[in-house]
């Protein structure tokens, strides 16, 4: 692909891009800094992509890891914070969390960043599912289970009942 031809295709997947990151962050400001951080992934490891392979799925793959490697490490970081917490210091909710709480969000919303983003490819971007299985380097049945709960899910938040998923035991 030409570096002209590239640029032409950067531009045309970019709403696409800041859509599904805007979705993933539910914030404008961190879902730009989130498809600025992959787009620049993107064009210093171009020569690594494939000729071959689907730029959509290869840009959709930059902005998921970005996003889940950018979680991790805002963890570590409250993670090492509170070791620095004062133990006299009163736990109280914070005014987010309480407005969180009581506030009637949306069923899609409810989901978690996972399933909301095997939905957003699937049924949104129009993804096949074997596209999706590349991005998330799993096997093709494994994006079907996963979909089906995130459905599930869905529905399950839709009617009004409202839990945390069940764990299953393996034996």
């Amino acid at each position: 692909m030409t570096d002209l031809a590239f640029d032409d295709a950067l531009g045309e997947l970019l709403p696409r891009l800041r859509r599904f990151a805007l979705w993933l962050t539910r914030d404008l400001s961190a879902a730009d800094d989130l498809v600025q951080s992959a787009l620049e992934r993107a064009l210093s490891r171009r020569a690594s992509k494939r000729d071959d392979g689907d730029l959509r799925t290869w840009l959709f793959r930059i902005v998921y890891r970005q996003f889940l490697d950018g979680r991790r490490r805002s963890q570590r970081y409250a993670r090492f914070l509170e070791r620095f917490r004062s133990v006299d210091e009163p736990e109280s909710p914070s005014a987010e969390r309480d407005a969180l709480a009581r506030s009637a969000l949306a069923a899609f919303e409810r989901l978690p960043a996972e399933q909301r983003s095997l939905l957003l490819w699937i049924t949104v971007e129009g993804l096949s599912y074997q596209q999706v299985a590349d991005i998330l380097e799993v096997p093709i049945g494994t994006v079907m289970s996963r979909l089906s709960r995130a459905r599930q899910s869905l529905r399950r938040f839709g009617d009004g009942e409202i839990r945390t998923p069940a764990l299953r035991l393996l034996k």
